[in-house]
This record gives structure tokens, C-alpha cells and sequence, in this order.
């Protein structure tokens, strides 16, 4: 007897088995390709302000004990590494909420700088204490002083600017060298001591403050995209209004004046009602003509003016536009034209809605028979899939004889239509 045949299904039943689907769990690339720039820049400014102050002083603070031969009491280190946790957790709390200040425009409490200052100020004395069992000088003492407030103040980054942190930097390196100069260091090593302080934490502050600085601007320059773009379309309604305005004013204007005539003819019972009471059907005909008129030639979709306004609402947002072919547009079918004018429109709508585009190309060819458009854009840094937008276009373009194809091509995404110029959308 043979092996019995196995279906499609078993075989899918057999590899899901009793743990689940086999289906791929997103990848860390996945899911940071799927975030923008502003919100890349935003996670990379928040966790290295966390890993910095969650990870750096709990570290130096066992460098510290490391390099001290004998503790001074058991009572001391227990103290030091009390002051250290509880200094890295409120350094951790400023510092997050200093960054969401610069994206909610809120404030921190200086009660809570001043807390965080405190529980440094305490943790760096534990320091000298642990160090003081050598009862001789320890090149780690002055830096378990300095550090603890050095890291509050890498935290105070995110809410104070670069000319006041030169100060507290200054202040911080002269504490180290004091603490060197009561350790039993000579003057003149404390005094370099001091300055190495001094500019070291400096130096690590202006670091964590430019990322500060970057991520303000990215969020700026992302509102300042969000305004252009409402203002394009701000802009569309006010031409929209402008011709309505244009089409009914002279219609309603004179159905008001011919229907305040025929009331007052009516009241007379004056023959001539009649036909002001036809004239103004008919006036009124005319403009449900005239507004189907202006309704339809906005929502049709003319190749020509749409590649013109594909390129002034990327140019708007801030997104560089390149148009090839287009004085072949207005020799196209009608058909033709429309259902490629739908390609442009949804293609530059996902690239503004669903990238971070800088530079959008539309290319138009045309062959023997058939017409090509591609819209490329280099804004897509994962795969984005496929909305009811790209599906509705495909079927569009399939019951006129074209094709439909969007995916990546290299480190762009790339949306193709194909068209026969006989075909009709």
C-alpha cells in the first residue's frame, strides 16, 4: 500500500501544530524601518539619556569602591550605593521629563532639580566616606564627588540652555579639586584635578545637550511640514470656494431679487407671477448645471493638472519634485489621462502621508500603444504594504487593459502604471 497523498492543509495544520502559527515575529530592523526620522531622533535622545544615567553611575560607583583598598565601614558603602541608586533614579525621572517638555511645551518642577541636586550632593559625601578608610589620598575620591552631580546635570540638559551649564560645570570640577586638596593631594594636583573636572563634565554635558538641540529641531522642522501641508490644502478649499463663489453669486443674487419680485406680483394677484415663478425654476436649473459643472471638474482627474499639482504640494511640504514627459500629458486619450491622473494622486498622497520623502520623481513615457507612469520616492525605509488605495488602482487600471506594480526598488519606492493609450478607465 502507498502513502496516502497529503493536502495543502494538513501540511499547514501539521506546521502550525499545537504552538501557533509559524508566522514570522517582526524583526528590531522592522520595526525601527517602520518609525520617521522625527520619531527615530526622539528614541535614540531618550534611551541615550537613560542608559547614560540608568547604567553610568551605578558602574563608576563600583569603579570607585574598586579602587579603594580599605572602606572606611560597612555603613559607608551601604550609604554610598543608598545615594547612588536613589541620584540615578531621579536623574533618569528629570531627564524624561525635560524631553517630553520640549514636545508638550510643559515645565519641570525645580523642586525635583533640586531633589535630584540633593540626593548627588549626599551620594558624592558617601563617596568621600568610603575613601576616607585608606586614610590617605585615592585618585577615585574627588570623582565619586564630582560624577553624581555631573550626571544631574547631563539631566538639567534637557531643560536648560548650553550658557547655563557652563557654571555648575565650573562648580562641580572646583568641589572635585577641594575634595582632592582635603584627601591630602598637593595644591597644585588639585588644581588640575579641578580643571580636568571641570571640563570633562562639561564636556559630556554639551555632548548630551547638541542631541537636545537636534531633536528640537527635527520636531520643528516636522511642525513646520504639518503647517505646509495644511496651508496646500487650505489653499485648494479657497480656489474651490472661489469658483463656487464665482459660478452661484450671480444666479442666487438674482433668484433673491426675482423672488421677492414674484411675492409682490402675487400679492397683487398680477398675471406676471407666473412666469417670474417659471423664470426663477429655470435660473434655478441652471445653477444645479453650473454646480454639477464646477463639483465634476474638481473631482476629475486631468493628468496635466495633476502632475501641476503633485508638484506644488510636494514642493510645499518641503519635497523636492521632478517632472519627466509631462508635455505629452495633454496628448493622451481622456481616458487615459484620468486613470493616470489617479496614479499620480494616490502615489504622491502615500509618499506624504506614509514617508519621509526629500525627493519625489514622475517619469511619463510613452510607446508603441501603450503609456508608462512611475512615481519614485526615496522616503520609504521599510515595506510599507499595500492599502485599499494600491488595490482600488489595480483594479482600475486592470478593466482598461494596464497593470499596476508598487514595491520597493533599492532603497526607493516605486509605483508603475502601465496603460494601453486605446484603453479607457
Amino acid at each position: 500500500m502507498g502513502t496516502p497523498p497529503v493536502s495543502t492543509a494538513q501540511v499547514s495544520t501539521a506546521r502550525i501544530g499545537r504552538y501557533g502559527s509559524m508566522t514570522a515575529v517582526p524583526t528590531v530592523s522592522r520595526w525601527w524601518g517602520s518609525r520617521t526620522a522625527p520619531q527615530r531622533i526622539d528614541l535614540y535622545t531618550r534611551w541615550s539619556f537613560h542608559a547614560w544615567l540608568g547604567g553610568g553611575l551605578p558602574l563608576f560607583a563600583f569603579a570607585v569602591l574598586g579602587s579603594v583598598t580599605e572602606v572606611a565601614s560597612r555603613a559607608a558603602v551601604v550609604a554610598y550605593f543608598a545615594g547612588t541608586a536613589l541620584t540615578t533614579g531621579l536623574a533618569v525621572v528629570l531627564a524624561a521629563r525635560g524631553l517630553r517638555a520640549h514636545r508638550h511645551g510643559s515645565g519641570v518642577s525645580p523642586l525635583l532639580v533640586l531633589a535630584t541636586f540633593g540626593a548627588a550632593l549626599a551620594a558624592g559625601a558617601a563617596g568621600l566616606w568610603v575613601s576616607a578608610g585608606d586614610g590617605e589620598y585615592t585618585q577615585g575620591a574627588p570623582w565619586s564627588l564630582a560624577m553624581p552631580l555631573g550626571m544631574v546635570l547631563t539631566a538639567c540638559s534637557t531643560i536648560w540652555v548650553t550658557r547655563r551649564l557652563a557654571a555648575p560645570a565650573a562648580v562641580i570640577g572646583v568641589l572635585g579639586g577641594v575634595a582632592a586638596l582635603v584627601e591630602g593631594a598637593p595644591v597644585g594636583p588639585s588644581a588640575a584635578l579641578a580643571a580636568v573636572l571641570g571640563l570633562t563634565v562639561y564636556a559630556i554635558v554639551l555632548a548630551f545637550r547638541f542631541s537636545v538641540w537636534v531633536l528640537d529641531v527635527v520636531l520643528e522642522m516636522e511642525r513646520t511640514r504639518g503647517v505646509q501641508l495644511q496651508l496646500a490644502v487650505a489653499e485648494e478649499r479657497l480656489r474651490f470656494a472661489r469658483d463656487l463663489h464665482d459660478v452661484m453669486g450671480r444666479n442666487l443674487s438674482a433668484i433673491a431679487v426675482k423672488s421677492q419680485l414674484a411675492g409682490e406680483l402675487v400679492r397683487r394677484s398680477r398675471p406676471e407671477a407666473a412666469a417670474e415663478v417659471a423664470d426663477i425654476s429655470r435660473i434655478a436649473e441652471e445653477s444645479l448645471k453650473e454646480v454639477r459643472e464646477v463639483v465634476r471638474g474638481y473631482r476629475r482627474t486631468d493628468l496635466t493638472g495633476e502632475l501641476a499639482g503633485a508638484r506644488s504640494v510636494l514642493r510645499a511640504a518641503g519635497v523636492g519634485c521632478t517632472v519627466q514627459g509631462e508635455d505629452g500629458a495633454g496628448t493622451l486619450p481622456e481616458p487615459v489621462q484620468a486613470a493616470l491622473g489617479w496614479v499620480v494622486l494616490e502615489a504622491v498622497t502615500n509618499a506624504l502621508r506614509h514617508s519621509e520623502a526629500a525627493e519625489c520623481t514622475i517619469t511619463l513615457e510613452r510607446g508603441s500603444g501603450e503609456v508608462r507612469l512611475t512615481v519614485s520616492n526615496d522616503g520609504v525605509s521599510a515595506d510599507p504594504g499595500e492599502g485599499n488605495g494600491l488595490t482600488g488602482l489595480r483594479e482600475r487600471l486592470a478593466g482598461a487593459g494596464g497593470t499596476l506594480h508598487a514595491g520597493r526598488d533599492g532603497d526607493r519606492f516605486t509605483v508603475t502604471a502601465t496603460l494601453p493609450t486605446g484603453g479607457a478607465a
